[in-house]
């Protein structure tokens, strides 16, 4: 296997399916199989998703919510759909701890890095939710950060395209993809694939990213195989 402890970035809006609100179970399903699949071959899986289809805390000052109050509630939202994932995984036979940015005692541990590394050590999959715990960093921040942190070897970010290109694809048919791609290539090219900051660590730190369609069967355990699925960026 190429990668033996990677990070899985997941979008919350991915969860919602067909749906334009909520958690779609189905997709839930589909994703903790492809999970599962790839536990099963021995590798550490540490996961952070999103909560984009609950609530977004950087749009909430346009409903008239405090930004901080507003970043609150989104990490809260990622504390539900990380139970919902928690619970689908846990169906499958997947031992699983989640992880809290902040105190929850009743659903989820405090994030200590020791007990996450341990965890991953002994084969559960590890899901971090409310993001680092404080407002104004957004969850691909969090994926960057506890991926260096536990020492992963990749951050994969599931996404519903198939790669990095330059324009979107899903707005322009001469959109070109990118097999691979620097890091320094993406900042010239003004590439927008996560938050500067959270890019930046990845970059800092020299964690490569895979950016795949993660809606497509099969393509998690292809890439930890070592194929050549969407984009490498190093």
């Amino acid at each position: 296997m190429k990668y033996k402890r990677i990070l899985l970035k997941l979008s919350g809006e991915a969860l919602m399916g067909g749906k334009n609100f909520g958690i779609d179970s189905e997709r839930l399903k589909k994703y903790s199989t492809e999970i599962k699949n790839i536990q099963d071959l021995g590798i550490e899986v540490a996961i952070v998703i999103g909560g984009g289809n609950i609530f977004r805390g950087i749009e909430s000052e346009k409903t008239g919510i405090d930004r901080v109050q507003g970043d609150y509630m989104g990490m809260l939202a990622t504390v539900i759909n990380s139970m919902a994932l928690q619970s689908f995984l846990e169906k499958l036979g997947c031992d699983t701890r989640l992880l809290s940015g902040f105190n929850i005692d009743q659903v989820c541990e405090p994030f200590i890095r020791r007990k996450a590394i341990r965890h991953l050590e002994k084969n559960r999959v590890v899901i971090f939710g409310a993001g680092l715990g404080k407002p104004y960093f957004t969850t691909d921040s969090t994926a960057s950060l506890r991926a260096i942190e536990i020492e992963a070897n990749i951050v994969l970010k599931g996404t519903r395209v198939d790669g990095v290109y330059n324009s979107d694809p899903e707005k322009s048919s001469s959109a070109v993809k990118f097999n691979e791609i620097s890091f320094d290539e993406v900042y010239k090219k003004n590439l927008n694939i996560m938050d500067m900051t959270a890019f930046t660590l990845c970059k800092e730190n020299n964690l490569p990213i895979i950016v795949f369609d993660m809606n497509k069967p099969g393509n998690l355990i292809k890439i930890i195989e070592g194929e050549k699925i969407g984009t490498l960026i190093y």
